[in-house]
């Protein structure tokens, strides 16, 4: 973010919370910064609804009018607790800072603890728009109280405003949730709990689909599938590392007859133990050893927004153990399926980032710097030789090696990684991880690659719907094809059909209700079935079929063979 646009919005911040003030002035004062996109400010004291974000808005033109100035003054700890004497969070904030205490003023009518960035004046604010209440803890601790944060965006011209606002518009018909609904692909039950998705008959076949995918294009390149229990010892998740240092993200042990049990969080020291059951020869690597896993994260219920983020999650894992001198070639042939993948779903703007360590951060980082520095360079030579885009991100490392970040730009607009591969070099110590060599020495340098090129089912199942906004391509399609009868003599013809279809392992409906043609027809596009097979009288004298598309395209007289023929063809090519 520029620091210009840093300071409209940061400036803007500050005219909302002067608005709010004014009207609620028992409000407590938070925090109020500029963010990608926009600003937010957070408030204690203060219950709102969305309908008073216009009076807002009102009161913030009303302060903009009177063209004020920023100024920013420098005061003693002593002043600054006397101006904030009846602002606690600012108080707590006073107490955090050692420097200087920076107060910025806007002209008479409003001032803040805040060093800046800010615009001169209040003239140079004029195009912006306050979005929506969110609930947020104060200093992002749920042991704290929950604040009322409003969001809000802020440009430097009008277009830029309108094509923003058009274009969150524009994600708000694509939300996953909003079209999960409307599709019946999942439901979220208070009686099951928040972040806990069921799958329904149309989503549970997409997320076969995808899965039916992912072991194919698996089983080409060599993985093993395997499967694993949903928890497992304490000690188990002591050996890998998960406790302490993962303990919050779990959920709580259970006691049993015979020891303390966890949920499991990750597949990894389950496909350790798999590696370690079996005596490995140089001639087994790389051991490729897959999992369609089901994992557990204790996430707060604050966090949790439709699939993106939940507390169960269905991960396409997958575990590579190899010699150091084998991580550039598997590390490239994942890279390639990731960029297979992608291009079955027509995914183009991603691209990759390369996550590195930081020798002084002793802490963070297991310390084997030949290591890190060889492993770095290899992943780097990778991205280089396949020519993708990439970036170089330092200190992001995992603790056990470096890794790479998928990126998406999505069409909602919104920035996210779909999925990360990581290479791991302290499993071997932490499980013991041999193989025998070609001199018949047991060696201990054994590589994993972490990686799960789909994300888990949930959070591509939400990145899938967003993308294709609910026109899902045919052969991902719960409803490849829906059948319309005209009237109730087309139905024995129109039975015959679905048969033949469903022997060929085509999703049909049929719909013999008793509407008008129109009406099936705007139901089955509501539905976003892939292709709507109108049969009348005419078809049913020719033996034809009429064909309408997503594009409302249609095709009269074709033959039943014909049609088969190319329909069966698309779906096994997945054409999008």
């Amino acid at each position: 973010m520029g620091s210009s646009i840093e300071s409209l919005r940061h400036s803007t911040s500050h005219i909302l919370a002067a608005a709010v003030k004014k009207l609620y002035p028992k409000v407590q004062l938070a925090i109020g910064p500029a963010v990608e996109n926009g600003f937010y400010y957070d408030f204690g004291n203060l219950k709102i609804s969305e309908e008073d974000l216009i009076k807002i808005e009102e009161e913030m033109r009303n302060i903009l009018k009177k063209d004020l100035s920023f100024k920013k003054e420098k005061v003693s700890k002593a002043d600054a607790r006397k101006r904030l004497k009846d602002q606690p969070y600012k108080i707590e904030l006073l107490n955090d800072i050692k420097g200087d205490i920076n107060f910025c003023k806007t002209g008479d009518v409003f001032e803040d603890l805040c060093s800046g960035p800010h615009v001169n004046s209040t003239s140079e604010i004029k195009h912006f728009k306050l979005l929506r209440i969110a609930g947020a803890y104060w200093k992002g601790d749920s042991n704290n109280v929950m604040l009322t944060r409003i969001y809000g965006t802020a440009f430097p011209s009008k277009k830029e405003l309108d094509e923003y606002l058009k274009q969150l518009e524009e994600a708000e018909k694509r939300n996953h949730i909003k079209l999960g609904k409307e599709l019946g692909i999942f439901m979220i039950s208070d009686l099951v709990g928040k972040g806990l998705p069921i799958w329904l008959p149309k989503g549970n076949i997409i997320k076969e689909e995808v899965e039916k995918l992912a072991k194919e294009k698996e089983e080409k390149a060599g993985y093993v599938r395997v499967t694993t229990p949903h928890l497992a010892k304490k000690e188990l998740y002591l050996k890998s590392g998960h406790l302490p240092y993962y303990q919050e993200n779990m959920y709580p042990a259970m006691k049993m007859d015979d020891g303390e049990y966890y949920l499991k969080a990750m597949n990894c020291p389950h496909h350790h133990l798999i590696f370690k059951h079996s005596l490995r020869s140089y001639r087994d690597l790389p051991l490729r050893i897959a999992e369609y896993g089901t994992c557990y994260r204790n996430e707060l219920s604050g966090t949790l927004a439709g699939l993106l983020r939940v507390r169960m999650l269905e991960m396409n894992d997958a575990h590579i153990y190899c010699t150091k001198e084998q991580i550039e070639e598997e590390f490239t042939n994942v890279i390639r399926l990731v960029q297979e993948y992608y291009k079955i779903f027509n995914l183009e703007n991603y691209w990759f980032r390369l996550s590195k360590w930081n020798p002084k951060n002793k802490e963070k980082y297991i310390n084997e710097p030949k290591n890190w520095e060889y492993c770095e360079d290899v992943l780097r030579r990778v991205l280089k030789k396949l020519k993708v885009k990439f970036i170089e991100a330092d200190d992001e490392a995992t603790f056990y090696g470096p890794k790479i970040d998928i990126q998406f730009k999505a069409v909602t607009g919104r920035e996210e990684t779909m999925s990360t591969i990581q290479l791991d070099f302290a499993a071997k110590e932490r499980f013991e991880l041999f193989y025998q060599d070609k001199d018949g020495k047991m060696n201990n340098d054994v590589f994993v690659i972490h990686r799960a090129p789909l994300s888990t089912h949930e959070r591509f199942m939400a990145f899938l719907i967003e993308h294709y906004s609910g026109n899902f391509p045919l052969w991902l399609n719960p409803v490849q094809v829906k059948i319309v009868t005209v009237n109730d003599s087309n139905l024995k013809y129109a039975n015959e059909f679905v048969k033949l279809l469903r022997d060929n392992n085509i999703r049909v409906e049929l719909d013999d209700r008793t509407e008008s043609i129109s009406k099936k027809i705007r139901d089955a596009e509501v539905e976003k079935a892939s292709l709507i097979v109108t049969i009348g009288n005419k078809e049913v004298e020719n033996k034809t079929l009429a064909i309408r598309d997503k594009d409302g395209k249609v095709k009269f007289g074709l033959k039943v063979e014909d049609f088969l023929k190319t329909l069966v063809e698309d779906i096994k090519l997945r054409r999008c």
